[in-house]
């Protein structure tokens, strides 16, 4: 036992440390441990039915972990989503597999617990690699939450019916009668634990918290969580199930947090043992000979999971796009899905063969997860929004257009310009890629169709031959120069107007064609400039010389301020940035007495020379004196150089 042990930690370690290099979900490495440990690979493991045993506590704290995560408040609050788009998924996956079963030959039990098999996906890894991309706000990620959200919940149901569907004596009426007995039993089993959750549990937690003991909380935690396994194993329901009901009890104290962190380490310590023992019981030479079919299997089940909740999204009014691309992330065999094969395994519902052949499609479908979540939004746009038809409505768009402007980006600024050329009766046709607002804009009879405005085809099809301005209000550099270029190849005398963030990439824009870039922030400041000197009663006709002046300049007057601990939060970025810094000339300071074009400056300026109360421009030929107070105009890494040069001379 303790060699097996050791084994199995030190082959754990070793995958799980190359897994996360490639960017693979742990729950692989655990699985291929198995696989190469077991049986059926080098059968190394001996004491297979003590690993089993530990394996069914990592079931249990699984369990118990996600009755602790499990939400009433959230689950109303997504309800919608949950009941409607969830609910659907995990009925029309359901009926389909089980519809595929039943044509295969498999019996109604076998074909029920394949069905609630390949109907759950990965809660784990999807949500890991959601986080991971920073995209959990977004609309396809709160759709495939939502779904998962309804898995977890179903999985309680399969895991009271399968004991009993493992009973061949149990068949018709006594079938009904005994899935009625054991949903009575359940909710005995709910309700005690509730009360006692409600009643006696704070007051335990309340007395281990008091005496301030991490080793008291943890083991209290486990008795919890064990007893109550015990509780619905006795009966004759899941462990798994009591460990659930207590978590869920639980979940809404104010002790979750430090019961999720505390009962961690035992879980995922547990829980790669359970995956480890489901690898051991992959028949991997059967899975090698039926690779094709095995491949095969996983290709239809990524296409049928996909379109079915595609086909749920839809029916719920979700966007088509965020529907598919929720179903591309959701389409891969979860964790709870392997719990159902083991429980089956253990209570001979399914044979050997059957369960190596799913093992082998999860383990396919997860590897393939992280890339699938990945592309799931680009994969999405392509199906359900082929460029054909996009060409197609924007050229009719732009098929009776004739010297008009076309608006690269439909956003704030895109609207805006919009607005004012439909005051004065000019002719336009914008271009955006949020599918959503365009079909808002479109049903308020806007001139706006869906494309991308960096390709070739869609400029054309907008009619670019014909138009006397493009404007390009989107802030992305890479398709700003590709629009430019297209333009300058296609256009060549076309004037383009790029509006941007800031003046950062100003000279880029220029060299690439754009006939005039306006940044946002310098544009600003000049308009809240201006509105400043005409209150200080200056005449409207230098105002207005001033701002040009600014703006043929290249806003050279903008540039460079005396920065502050608080003026940018990313110090990488703040070290590119050019501001002004003060520099006092003593005595002994080597450029003093040297004429201004002898100073070592590199890539800092001097915008002004403070001798006493004159304030002198820097000319070349201006001789420096001690006493005299340069302003520097440069970055933090040349400005420092550059300070050590005039101070030192080196």
């Amino acid at each position: 036992m303790y060699t097996d042990l050791l084994i199995l930690l030190f082959a754990a370690v070793l995958l799980v440390a190359t897994f996360r290099r490639l960017g693979l979900p742990v729950i692989l490495a655990y699985l291929i441990a198995g696989v190469l440990l077991g049986p059926h690979g080098l059968a190394v493991i001996t004491g297979q039915s003590i690993m089993q045993t530990i394996a069914e506590l990592g079931i249990v704290f699984l369990m118990f972990s996600l009755g602790l995560e499990f939400s009433l408040p959230k689950l109303l609050a997504m309800r919608r989503l949950v009941l409607g788009v969830g609910m659907l998924q995990v009925l029309l996956t359901s009926l389909l597999f089980f519809a595929i079963g039943w044509w295969w030959g498999l019996g109604l039990a076998q074909s029920l617990v394949v069905a609630g098999t390949l109907a759950l996906s990965s809660t784990a890894v999807v949500i890991k690699q959601l986080g991971e991309q920073k995209q959990l706000h977004t609309r396809r990620a709160q759709l495939g939450v939502s779904v998962l959200l309804f898995q977890d919940l179903a999985v309680v149901p399969l895991l009271v019916m399968i004991p009993i569907l493992a009973q061949p004596e149990v068949q018709g009426s006594a079938l009904a009668a005994e899935i009625a007995w054991a949903t009575l039993k359940g909710l005995f089993a709910l309700f005690t634990l509730l009360a006692v959750g409600k009643w006696l549990l704070p007051l335990l937690f309340h007395e281990v918290a008091r005496a301030r003991s991490d080793e008291l909380f943890v083991l209290s935690a486990l008795l919890v969580a064990l007893l109550a396994a015990y509780m619905t194993h006795s009966l004759g329901l899941s462990m798994a199930l009591g460990a659930f009901l207590a978590g869920m009890m639980l979940g809404e104290s104010h002790y979750r947090h430090q019961l999720e962190v505390d009962i961690k380490p035992f879980r995922d310590v547990l829980m790669g043992l359970f995956f480890i023992t489901i690898g051991m019981a992959m028949e991997w030479e059967l899975v090698a000979r039926a690779w094709w079919q095995v491949l095969i299997c996983v290709v239809l089940l990524v296409l049928c999971k996909s379109l079915l909740v595609l086909l749920a999204g839809r029916l719920m009014g979700e966007r088509k796009r965020d529907s598919m691309a929720a179903g591309i992330m959701l389409s891969q065999v979860g964790e709870f899905g392997f719990v159902l094969l083991a429980l089956a395994l253990h209570h001979g519902l399914l044979d050997q063969q059957l369960v190596s052949l799913l093992i082998g499609i999860g383990i396919i479908s997860i590897a393939m997860t992280p890339w699938l979540v990945t592309q799931a939004h680009s994969l999405a746009r392509s199906l359900t929004d082929p460029a054909l038809l996009t060409r197609s409505e924007v050229a009719q768009s732009g098929l009776s257009k004739n010297q008009h402007v076309i608006i690269a980006g439909f956003g704030r600024a895109g609207q805006t310009c919009a607005r004012f050329l439909k005051i004065e009766e000019i002719p336009f046709l914008a271009l955006d890629l949020d599918p959503e607002r365009v079909s808002e804009a479109k049903l308020a009879r806007e001139q706006v169709a869906f494309g991308d405005a960096s390709r070739r085809d869609i400029l054309l099809a907008a009619g670019l031959l014909r138009a006397r301005l493009v404007i390009i209000t989107f802030d992305d550099r890479k398709r700003v120069e590709a629009m430019l270029a297209l333009i300058r190849e296609l256009a060549g005398d076309l004037k383009v107007l790029v509006r941007t963030r800031d003046d950062s990439f100003l000279e880029q824009y220029k060299q690439a064609g754009a006939f005039e870039v306006i940044p946002e922030s310098q544009e600003g400041a000049l308009m809240l400039v201006s509105h400043l000197l005409l209150n200080c009663d200056i005449p409207i006709g230098r105002v207005i010389r001033r701002m040009e002046l600014e703006r043929s300049s290249q806003y050279r007057f903008l540039h460079g301020f005396y920065w502050g601990d608080q003026s940018a939060s990313n110090l990488e970025a703040d070290q590119l940035l050019e501001r002004l810094h003060p520099l006092f000339l003593h005595d002994q300071a080597w450029a003093v007495g040297r004429e201004v074009r002898e100073l070592p400056l590199d890539e800092v300026r001097i915008k002004e020379v403070q001798r006493g109360d004159q304030s002198l421009e820097p000319r070349p030929e201006l001789v420096l004196a001690a006493g005299d107070r340069l302003i520097l105009f440069g970055t933090v890494v040349a400005m420092e150089q550059a300070e050590q040069r005039l101070l030192e001379g080196r």
